[in-house]
């Protein structure tokens, strides 16, 4: 049975399509302004935090995307903060939240009674085991970061091009900033459901950086991104289950191939202009 076949057949490739399709508008729409803004550390730094969130919830026999929304979105916030302030050690900071978020998890599933989650679900993520409840999670939280980024895209798209001119123009440029950076937690909770903590950087920067070499419109890239995400996730979906390998890691690793074969491709094309 090919993967059409059991696309047809077999309802949890359905669901984990629909969970993967989700994730890929979260980092096409995202991963454009994390890109574009520069805040990929920042970013990381979430991501790593998310796992402390789902530790603790396990730990306290709560939903784990519960945790992970809340530990990301807290995240955002300190970071925000982090960097308003500023100065050298900045970047020490971030990557202390970053190693201290993964330590918690860790501790808290170690510590939790009964089953043991296995942690390499997390890090690597499982999308094939996706439920129901888990892409109603994932729309309503895909929903409200579309809605938050179509009611703020004017302000959002100065502050993120130039903060110094949106705030000489009266903009609240710290608030659009905190914003921004809640907005990237949803979009990596999302991401963390497709292909694990690990894996959530590279389907939040691939995708929008192979869109940018291909246009200059910030809008047009956020439709590329999310429809180059979304092709990848199917592609890699096919192949994981026909090699019956990992579909996180062949997601990212189809990620890489298609941003790599549109380098190639520009530069090629800068060669023969010149």
């Amino acid at each position: 049975m090919n993967f059409i076949e059991a696309l047809w057949a077999h309802e949890f490739l359905r669901v984990a399509l629909a969970a993967g399709l989700l994730a890929a508008l979260a980092s096409g729409v995202i991963g454009t302004l994390v890109v574009v803004k520069r805040i990929t550390f920042m970013a990381g730094g979430i991501a790593h935090a998310v796992l402390g969130g789902m530790g603790v919830a396990h730990w306290l026999g709560s939903s784990p995307l519960t945790g992970a929304s809340v530990a990301a979105v807290l995240a955002a916030l300190l970071l925000g903060w982090i960097t308003r302030r500023g100065g050298e050690r900045e970047d020490m900071l971030i990557g202390a939240l970053w190693a201290v978020g993964m330590s918690v998890g860790i501790v808290a599933i170690a510590h939790t009674p009964g089953y043991s989650t296995d942690l390499m679900s997390y890090l690597l993520g499982n999308l094939l085991m996706v439920s129901h409840e888990h892409v109603t999670a994932m729309a309503w939280l895909v929903g409200l970061m579309l809605l938050a980024v179509f009611v703020f895209w004017r302000p959002l798209v100065a502050t993120t091009f130039d903060e110094e001119f949106a705030r000489l123009r009266g903009l609240p440029t710290l608030a659009i900033e905190l914003g921004l950076l809640v907005t990237v937690a949803l979009a990596v909770v999302m991401l963390v459901q497709a292909v694990g903590l690990v894996l959530v950087m590279a389907l939040l920067t691939l995708p929008a950086a192979t869109a940018l070499l291909l246009s200059g419109s910030i809008g047009w890239v956020m439709v590329l991104a999310a429809t180059i995400a979304a092709g990848e996730i199917v592609l890699g979906l096919g192949v994981a289950f026909e090699t019956n390998t990992p579909a996180g890691a062949v997601i990212v690793l189809c990620s890489a191939v298609v941003y790599l074969l549109a380098l190639t491709g520009q530069r090629m094309r800068r060669r023969r202009v010149t």
